[in-house]
Formats: structure tokens, sequence, C-alpha cells
């Protein structure tokens, strides 16, 4: 180690106070289930200028606990960026279950799609390189989408984060789990706005704006009767959704 100083860790999408004790998660009950795929992808992912967008693993394990409690065959993934969490549900899922995965960016996706290929699971993947509202709303000109998906993972633009779910409540079945991720924003929702825009010099526009979305969205959530919720501090914040009616 130069000059014999150990080497400062990297930031980590984790909220704990402690990145010890949030390595300790990881190296303790995350990393040694995770399946070799994963790893390799998530290597893979590792040098992207976005790494810290992808899935964080410890929010990846629950993921594919909460697909296997309610047996999910037909999934929905709205954004995709390098497909960690396209593969684990496509890892989890039935050989025969199918994933409608959506993103604007294709190149991301790219990056994980050989080790898709390799993990033998790709069939199960309809890849739609588009914005999601057009293919949401396409989804449901055919009423027999309606209440037909059993599981929805988002991880997209934050202020469209309402007009997806006002779609995927409509496509989900009722006893089915929608999960959001970044509902959290880096700790961000309980700063005051000047603060945020003090500490957070480079991206601050992208900040403070997906600050406020979320902060809204989190509270239609709150309010929201059709849903059974749970907002979990994996990762940047994940909040999951049981549809009840």
């Amino acid at each position: 180690m130069e000059n014999g100083k150990k080497k400062a860790p990297a930031p980590s999408k984790a909220l704990l106070q402690s990145e010890e004790l949030y390595q300790y998660i990881l190296e303790t009950s995350v990393y040694p289930r995770e399946p070799e795929p994963l790893k390799e992808l998530r290597a893979a992912a590792a040098n992207h200028p976005l790494a810290l967008m992808g899935t964080a693993p410890d929010a990846g394990q629950m993921m594919a606990m909460l697909l296997k409690l309610v047996d999910a065959k037909k999934t929905i993934e709205i954004g995709v960026f390098t497909g960690y969490s396209l593969l684990l549900t496509a890892l989890t899922i039935p050989d025969d279950g199918k994933i409608t995965a959506v993103d604007v960016n294709r190149e991301s996706y790219e990056i994980g799609l050989p080790i898709i290929r390799k993990a033998g699971v790709e069939h199960k993947i309809d890849f739609c390189h588009s914005e999601a509202l057009p293919v949401l709303d396409k989804l449901l000109e055919d009423h027999e989408n309606e209440g037909s998906f059993d599981f929805a993972f988002v991880d997209a633009d934050k202020i469209s984060f309402l007009e997806y779910h006002d779609r995927l409540m409509k496509l989900l079945k009722v006893g089915g789990i929608i999960v959001y991720d970044n509902t959290l924003w880096g700790g961000t929702v309980v700063m005051a706005e000047e603060t945020v825009t003090e500490q957070m010099s480079e991206l601050k526009h992208w900040i403070i704006e997906g600050r406020h979305w979320t902060i809204e969205f989190n509270k239609s959530l709150a309010a929201d009767p059709r849903i059974q919720i749970s907002h979990a501090p994996l990762g940047d914040g994940i909040t999951i959704c049981r549809h009840i009616y």
C-alpha cells in the first residue's frame, strides 16, 4: 500500500452509518450466496462511470426472495442498466417464465448481455429499447394483460414513478409485488434543499430534482390504500409494494 496507508473503501450505495457493518452484511450473508453469473456481471459493470446505478447486491438478494415467495413467472422491469437485477430475475423465475425489460439505453444493457447469454437465460427476456410509458400503454391495450403480472421492478427516472405506478397497478395481479429502487435517494430525502445544494456540487440539478420527485412519490405510496408497503434501507432504499386490491 502506498506510503503504508490503508486504502479507503470505495463509496457504496448503503445508507448504514458504518461502512464496516455494510461490508459485514455483504461478506457474511450476501456474497456467499450470490450466483456466479451475478458476481461476473457485477465485476463487468464495476468500471462503468455510473456503476452506482446498478442494483445493490443486498437489495437484489431481497428481490430474489420476493420473486420466490410470490412464485413469479411473468414480470416486468423498468430500467435495466447493465442487467444485474434482470439477470437475477431471469435466474430466479422458472424456465418458461418471461420478463418484459424496458430501457432507453441498449449500450449499457449490452455490457451484461454476454453474461446473460452465458447463463442460458436470454430466452426469458423480451428487451424493449424504448421509453417505458409507451410500452406500458401498449401492454394495457390488450385487456388480457391486466392483472396478469406477478412482479415488477422499477429503477428509472424518478419524475415518472407516479405514472409508472398508475399503470403497473393495472398490470399487476392482486397479491403481486412491485419493488421501487432509490427511494431514499442517497439520504437526501431528509436533507434541507440548501444543504443538498451546498454538498452536491456535481450533478446538482439532477440530484435536487430526483430528491423532490422521490419525496413526492414516497408520500403517494404511503397514502395508496391499494397496496401494503415496506420501505427498506437496502442499497439506496427500496420500497416493496404488495397489491392488495
